[in-house]
């Protein structure tokens, strides 16, 4: 495959690193866009030093619409057109349906479902017009099951694979294919806040909150981010699998 040009949110850390880190070992140049300045200047570094690439580091909010059309218009400037989005940047939150507040739905909302319409939104008619595109957004296996005390996080990652499955069926003549990944547990930053919330709210030590997000993966572990961006990968190299959740999830749901 040729150089790609690709932008990948949430690139300062877990499974946003692991995708850029894999996107440059393909030889591909990526453009990093994460809250921290520093953490994408580490990922940067990382990124250069497997390919030929190169890696342009734009630090930013990704609920902001201002920073995302500056930073597309960075890209094009530099590299010229998107032809990979990777929407990865995501947070979760806990409480109970009963005790969810409109902020913390809010949150949800704008960082999980809105951010990524726009990213890709704003993506679209540049890979239309240059009959190539890959769209793949980071989902969850709670796009597509029901879990308690997460139904904020649970309505944001469904509302996702919407998004994709609608965008794939227009764009799908076009070039263009959009998919979701959806993991499980991963052994992320992330999960070590679920860990601490699970501890915190239960009478269970921190390794044991661990060894209950594990159990939950018939493989028995946490998913790696390794094993994560493997799949955004494959979607940017298999252009027939467009409109898919692609579930990387040791076999917690089978479909």
């Amino acid at each position: 495959m040729r150089q790609l040009t690709c932008l990948v949110t949430g690139a300062g850390r877990g499974i946003g690193r692991a995708t850029a880190l894999a996107l440059s070992a393909e030889g591909h140049r990526v453009a990093l866009t994460a809250r921290s300045a520093d953490q994408l200047a580490d990922v940067a570094k990382a990124c250069e030093g497997l390919g030929a690439g190169g890696a342009l580091v734009l630090p930013g909010d990704v609920t902001d619409p201002a920073h995302v059309e500056a930073l597309f218009t960075e890209v094009e400037r530099t590299w010229g057109g998107v032809d990979v989005l990777v929407a990865n940047a995501g947070a979760g939150t806990s409480a109970p349906v009963a005790r969810t507040t409109d902020e913390q739905w809010q949150q949800m909302l704008d960082l999980n479902l809105t951010a990524p319409f726009r990213f890709l939104r704003r993506a679209v008619p540049g890979m239309v017009e240059r009959g190539f595109g890959r769209v793949i957004v980071l989902g969850s296996v709670a796009s597509k099951h029901g879990e308690a005390y997460i139904a904020a996080y649970t309505a944001s990652k469904h509302g996702v694979l919407g998004l994709v499955r609608s965008a794939a069926a227009e764009l799908a003549t076009k070039g263009v294919t959009v998919n979701a990944v959806c993991p499980a547990y991963v052994d992320t930053p992330m999960t070590d806040a679920s860990v601490e919330t699970i501890a915190g709210t239960t009478r269970l030590s921190p390794e044991e909150a661990r060894h209950l997000l594990e159990r939950k993966q018939p493989i028995g572990r946490l998913v790696t981010v390794e094993e994560v961006a493997e799949a955004v990968v494959y979607c940017v190299r298999n252009a027939a699998v467009t409109g898919q959740g692609l579930n990387v999830d040791g076999g917690a749901l089978q479909s």
